[in-house]
Parts: C-alpha cells; structure tokens; sequence
C-alpha cells in the first residue's frame, strides 16, 4: 500500500511571529518545523502501510528556500521519501493554488492509494486544501477522519461529528483528512533521524510542475489589513442574595440563550 501525506512545515509557535509590511503575510524566512496537525497524517500512514504488509509512505510539501527540517521529521519518523515545492514564484498563493501544486507534486510521485491531510494548518485555518486538492486530482474526498480502515479496495473512516461520529466507506483512491488525536505520533528515533538524512527529497518548482499561474498573479484574494483582536472586556458579577438565580436566567434570556 502507498500513501502519500501532505505536510506543511510552519515557523515554530514558540517563537513570536512576524508579518511581511508589505503584503501582511506571515514571515517564513527561517527555519520551519513540522506542523503538529500533519505528524498525526504521517503517523496514520505509516501505521496503515504496516498493517497493509507492504508499501511505503511519501511526503509533499511547499515551502520556501528549500526549506527541509520539518520534512526530515517526518523522515524520521518512517516515510520514505519526499518531494519539496520551493519556489520564489510561489510566495502570496492563496489555499487554491496551494492544493493545485500540492496535487502536482502528488502526480510526479505516481499513483497513491490514498492521500492523508491534516484538517487545516497550525498557521493558516483555512481548512480547505484537502478538499481542494481531491477535487484537482478528481479523487473522492472524507473530512475530520478521527479513524481508517482499508478494507481491501475501500476504506472506512469515522468521521468526527460534533454529536460523535459517523461510518463512511469510500472506494480507492481517495483524500483523508485527518483530526488531531486520531492516533498517537510516534517520536523519531536516533537511529530514524539518522536515516533521514540520506533520504531522497526532489525539490521542484512550480514550473517543474507546470502548474501556474502562482504566487500573487494567481491569488484570489489579498490580506488589506491586519489588526490586533479587540480585548476582552470584564464580565458581570451577580451577587447571590437569594434572588441570584432570577439575575442569571434574565442575564441568559438577554443573550436568547434560553
């Protein structure tokens, strides 16, 4: 069985971001790591080749200045091997272009039985790439999966509601994207990190890929502005002096809450 996981390495959290004055896009020009949401596609993949008996899993990526630390985690961890978009040409893509390329470079690894996404970026929210790129590829599509399956040409997934979940089967080849939590990501080696070093990572660009416009030129969409969220301002504190309970549902109709 192969699988293809999508991972997107992101600047690390811990450290205080910053914005691009000029197109008010976040700053990645330094080292990126790998984005927690899609350690646990990987994990997921890898568990599944195991199961499967046979197979490998890959990795695609789009990142800047042929960025690969986040990519050798996931190395690490067991894929096999990867290929990295990293182009100038590709700064200011908005989430369409992104599963375009992403897609792409999908295809220049052949074909796939099926291809695992986080749900959304630690960075972005969008939380539509996955869906995107199954419809570029024309492959069926199963959102929020918090457990897989394959069973022969199919898999059955159980999809994350918020009433508890729902049991989906889809046909071969299809996009998964995956909840945090949907397994436990296993933490790379020695031995594993060592390895990934000399593991192949093709980096391409986006013309490698033919796939374009890019960048601003194909972006739908442009960030104006951007403001710092408004402070929270202090609750209400109802006294309890017998009536208290008459505050709080008066307090609770007002918000149509009951």
């Amino acid at each position: 069985m192969n699988v293809i996981v999508c991972v997107k390495q992101i600047p690390d959290p811990a450290t205080p971001g910053a914005l691009d004055p000029g197109t008010n896009t976040l700053k990645r020009d330094g080292k990126l790591i790998l984005d927690e949401s899609d350690s646990y596609g990987v994990e997921m993949a890898l568990q599944l080749v195991t199961t499967a008996g046979g197979g490998e899993v890959s990795l695609i990526s789009m990142a800047p200045n042929g960025e690969t630390s986040g990519l050798r985690t996931a190395l690490a961890m067991g894929a096999a091997k990867a290929v990295l978009v990293s182009d100038p040409e590709l700064a200011g893509s908005d989430s369409l272009t992104t599963a375009k390329v992403l897609a792409a470079a999908s295809r220049r690894l052949g074909d796939a039985d099926l291809i695992i996404a986080g749900t959304e970026s630690s960075d972005g929210y969008t939380g539509t790439v996955p869906e995107q790129i199954a419809e570029v590829l024309g492959l069926p599509s199963v959102t929020f999966a918090k457990s897989i399956t394959v069973d022969g040409a199919s898999v059955k997934i159980e999809r994350q509601t918020e009433s508890g979940f729902d049991e989906i089967t889809c046909p071969l080849p299809a996009v998964v994207s995956v909840t945090a939590g949907v397994v436990e990501p296993r933490y790379p080696s020695f031995k594993g990190i060592m390895a990934a070093k000399s593991k192949p990572v093709d980096q391409v660009t986006a013309a490698d890929l033919a796939v374009g416009p890019v960048g601003w030129a194909g972006a739908r969409q442009e960030i104006l502005d951007v403001a710092s969220a408004p402070e929270r301002q202090a609750g209400e504190v109802i006294e309890d002096d017998g009536e208290g309970f008459a505050k709080i549902v008066e307090f609770l109709d007002k918000l149509k809450v009951i």
